[in-house]
């Protein structure tokens, strides 16, 4: 059993900062491609960010040069700090871990429950 945790989320005003993470817990061989995306009520869940083991990155243009998608590999987590903040960035923040499975070796993907990220104008 693989679950991922998401905190950090909260209430924030335009322009502010807020720094999420996510940490991946239980029979982990090893985690590949881990990622952010977020869900406003009535649509579909977005791509945000995403980060590869080996460390390369993309972004979704909406946030490029205002996110941040780090890891700790150590610590099994990952991270999205959120600069520049606006309205438009309100919504439920989920992350995605491609895992690879202690017990058979084989890979899935885990999605996290989400954390909520308000920002007011």
């Amino acid at each position: 059993q693989v679950q991922v945790v998401e905190s950090g989320g909260g209430s924030v005003q335009a322009g502010g900062s807020l720094r999420l993470s996510c940490t991946a817990s239980g029979r982990i061989f090893s985690l590949n491609d881990m990622g952010w995306y977020r869900q406003t009520p009535g649509k579909q869940r977005e791509f945000v960010a995403r980060i590869s083991r080996g460390g390369s990155t993309n972004y979704a243009d909406s946030v490029k040069d205002r996110f941040t998608i780090s890891r700790d590999d150590a610590k099994n987590t990952v991270y999205l700090q959120m600069n520049s903040l606006k309205p438009a960035d309100t919504a439920a923040y989920y992350c995605n871990a491609e895992v690879r499975s202690r017990l058979d070796l084989k890979y899935f993907d885990v999605w996290g429950q989400g954390t909520l990220v308000t920002v007011s104008s």
